[in-house]
């Protein structure tokens, strides 16, 4: 078993988040207890205390619960915002299951972490140290999952570009904002548009494309920007 470093030069500071203050109580006692080199610096249940408390402590990590009271995929919007306002704060992201798609948001939101909840508490220190430091946490599961997804997703760059013609200008501004890594919701706040519809629209665009998953869509969003981009001087 590897060893966690028993001095660092300063204590971490650490930041909790999950959808009860219950959730948040006995994650904070648990760290507390572990005899590391934390130094609890807040919690939050909803996303706007959650930035709040960053912005006013700004801690070295947040661990961020992909469901909070706001909503069952609103630890996604904050980690995304932290990553743009906070960037001196490293996220992880504590997941409800390791699925691929998870995984991919979560880093495509901006975590430089990702841990199961069904995880235990040793291992999410060694995640939180890991982070700390500037590496990229994630189990071997985890990544054999993503790389997997991103093996059969691979030959979606030789799909019939036909497909992609037939997409409206709408269509194109929601899988633009889906490679973003937005959720439905915020997809649909950014087009004044109700969830529903854009639930509606990705079906569209999923029988168009002959897509199966929103992973497959992002990977082939991302695809495109990256070849639409001009050649570097």
């Amino acid at each position: 078993m590897q060893r966690l470093p028993k001095d660092v030069g300063e204590r971490i500071r650490v930041f909790v988040s999950d959808s009860s203050p219950m959730g948040c109580q006995l994650l904070s006692a648990a760290l507390k207890k572990s005899n590391h080199r934390f130094v609890l610096a807040g919690s939050g249940v909803n996303s706007h205390a959650i930035l709040s408390e960053l912005a006013e402590h700004k801690p070295h990590i947040a661990l961020v619960s992909v469901q909070l009271e706001d909503g069952a995929l609103a630890g996604f919007t904050v980690v995304r915002e932290a990553h743009r306002s906070f960037p001196k704060t490293r996220c992880i992201m504590l997941l409800d299951s390791s699925e691929a798609e998870m995984v991919v948001n979560a880093f495509r939101a901006g975590a430089k972490g990702v841990f199961s909840k069904k995880g235990s508490l040793d291992a999410l220190c060694k995640c939180i140290y890991a982070v700390h430091k500037g590496q990229i946490w994630a189990t071997a599961d985890e990544l054999q999952c993503v790389l997997e997804l991103l093996t059969r997703a691979a030959p979606i760059q030789m799909l019939d570009l036909k497909g992609a013609e037939r997409l409206t200008k709408r269509e194109q501004q929601v899988v633009g904002l889906i490679a973003q890594g937005l959720t439905n919701t915020e997809i649909a706040r950014e087009l004044s548009l109700s969830p529903h519809t854009i639930k509606n629209y990705i079906f569209r665009i999923f029988e168009k494309m002959g897509f199966s998953s929103r992973v497959e869509l992002v990977i082939y969003a991302m695809d495109r920007q990256h070849r639409n981009q001009p050649p570097k001087q």
